[in-house]
């Protein structure tokens, strides 16, 4: 794996998806931060869409994590690293557009540049990149 060729204009498509989260209402399995996340990601290198593992295969976080097992990974940490390759060596080496690991990894986030953005049942959070476990190049 490694980075892949962003879209033509991708900056739009990430801003269009960042406005669109913040309107939306938090769904597991259909809108949550790892399907927004890897959807994102799809959508900003026209590549292949890895969320259809899991989308719409569970409504609760404990069916999240289950499909998560039937996966094969026991943690948020270990299925970003199957799904996208080894993280970056530092966090603060992610652009934006680049997929993100939550500074507690419990969840996906898109790096905006200095912050992160996490779809979270309360909705859209920021957070600083700075503080993020992990993140990988798209």
């Amino acid at each position: 794996m490694g980075p892949q060729m962003k879209v033509t204009g991708w900056e739009v498509l990430l801003a269009a998806a960042v406005d669109d989260a913040r309107s939306r209402s938090f769904t597991w399995g259909t809108h949550d931060c790892a399907t927004w996340a890897f959807d994102l990601r799809r959508d900003l290198i026209g590549g292949d869409d890895t969320a259809a593992h899991w989308r719409g295969r569970y409504r609760t976080a404990r069916g999240a994590a289950r499909v998560m097992r039937r996966l094969g990974w026991s943690s948020m940490r270990q299925a970003g690293t199957a799904l996208l390759g080894v993280p970056l060596a530092d966090v603060r080496l992610a652009q934006r557009g680049d997929l993100v690991l939550s500074p507690d990894a419990s969840s996906f986030g898109v790096c905006l540049g200095a912050q992160v953005a996490f779809l979270a049942p309360e909705g859209l959070t920021l957070r600083a990149l700075s503080s993020c476990a992990l993140a990988w190049r798209i």
